[in-house]
């Protein structure tokens, strides 16, 4: 088979690795000048910089585990690092996450207004709820939906929760029962029974790391565009090339104008132009020693939604006497914007660098499921598949990109 995988990201690296591993020839085509991605990093004066996010590793899937670590030498290239991620509420206390299982850390008067709403929930069982803001409010109370669930949310969102339907929610946030949550205050266990309670971090390279691994031995053609992917007599042709399949990690929207031959999906144009998105700008920061992996910040001060303290991930991503963080605002913003929000800020952060990516988040709708299910329809039968984060409109983090790689193959192989 000759395979040729559109996009350079861990989906797309992961896919033509697959490819590769089963016996095909692979091409991947990346339109930007390297590997990586969301997840790229580079360094600036010294410091590792996540330009998008803050990349980290670990899954519940054993396949995805096993995979992972064919590729690389775990006790060499990684260290594994205890998650202590921290709520910083508005009124300048620190609740560590997840916040439902630290109330004994809230002041006593936001501590007992939580526990009168938990209790209440427990009495009366947990109201139906047909959106994601009813979900938070019946399944957490009313005072955390205000003080944390809906202000944190819709800073990332931009949007009324009520606009995000209960489907998003599928395997993404955890669900406690008010006996868990009580059980969690009194055993204080923190996040230990999460999967993402620890996670594996190369100790240099960030997440630039593992992409720049997978990419080795491929044929990649970095800033190459496809202006057209067309299917002619049962194969692709792409930049003079032809292929028996295509693995499309790019974005969506762009499908309708991008295929052709005889395969027409100019009847799904409309509906793909719906699919929403945002996008993300990441700035790349000195702060205060301290000793968090992530700062979620729900109060109303400024704009950014968390701090990603990607300098604690590795001893060697930073060279300063401060820690070196990326923080994060949902929209596009200059410098001056940037030095105004940062003066709010807790943890006395200061400006190193900053980078806009318009596409970070896929925002799904209700209509975003049929959008997605109805173009795989008509490409899969022509062996044109999506997969990856905007591919397929899901947030997925790395392992979930991964897994969805691996279940990818499995069902071509079917």
């Amino acid at each position: 088979m000759r395979t040729a995988v559109i996009g350079a990201g861990v989906s797309g690296l992961s896919a033509a690795r697959m490819a590769e591993e089963r016996g095909d020839q692979v091409v991947v085509f990346e339109k930007g000048t390297g590997v990586g991605g969301l997840v790229k990093c580079e360094v600036v004066d010294g410091v590792l910089y996540h330009c998008v996010g803050g990349h980290v590793f670990n899954s519940r899937r054993a396949d995805v585990l096993e995979w992972f670590w064919k590729h690389f030498d775990r006790e060499k290239d990684f260290h594994k690092a205890i998650r202590h991620a921290v709520v910083s509420l508005a009124d300048g206390s620190n609740v560590d996450y997840p916040i439902e299982n630290h109330l004994y850390q809230m002041p006593a008067d936001l501590r007992n207004a939580v526990i009168a709403d938990l209790m209440e929930i427990q009495k009366n069982g947990y109201a139906a709820s047909e959106n994601f803001d009813d979900f938070l409010r019946h399944r957490f109370g009313q005072t955390l939906y205000r003080e944390y669930f809906a202000p944190y949310n819709q800073k990332i969102w931009g949007r009324s929760l009520k606009d995000v339907p209960l489907a998003w929610l599928e395997g993404k946030l955890p669900m406690p029962t008010v006996p868990e949550i009580m059980e969690a205050n009194i055993a204080r266990e923190g996040e230990m029974k999460m999967v993402h309670s620890s996670f594996w971090y190369p100790l240099r390279g960030g997440s630039q790391f593992p992409v720049d691994v997978l990419a080795e031995g491929l044929d990649i053609r970095c800033d190459t565009s496809i202006d057209k992917a067309e299917y002619r007599q049962g194969q692709w042709h792409i930049n003079g090339e032809t292929f028996d399949r295509v693995i499309f990690t790019g974005n969506t929207r762009s499908l309708p104008e991008l295929v052709g031959g005889d395969c027409d999906l100019s009847a799904h144009a409309a509906a793909v132009q719906q699919l929403e998105y945002h996008g993300t700008t990441s700035v790349l920061c000195e702060i205060d020693k301290n000793p968090y992996s992530w700062i979620y910040m729900p109060g109303s001060a400024h704009e950014s939604h968390r701090i990603i303290c990607t300098g604690n991930f590795s001893p060697y991503n930073d060279n300063r006497e401060r820690s070196t963080a990326t923080i994060e605002f949902s929209r596009e913003m200059n410098r001056e914007e940037i030095e105004q929000q940062l003066a709010r800020i807790p943890f006395n952060p200061t400006y190193i660098a900053h980078h806009w990516e318009e596409c970070t988040y896929p925002v799904q709708t209700g209509s975003t499921k049929g959008i997605i299910d109805g173009l795989k329809a008509a490409l899969h039968p022509h062996g044109f598949y999506l997969l990856g984060r905007f591919a397929e409109w899901q947030y997925y983090n790395q392992d979930a990109a991964i897994g969805a790689a691996l279940d990818l193959f499995s069902s071509m192989e079917k």
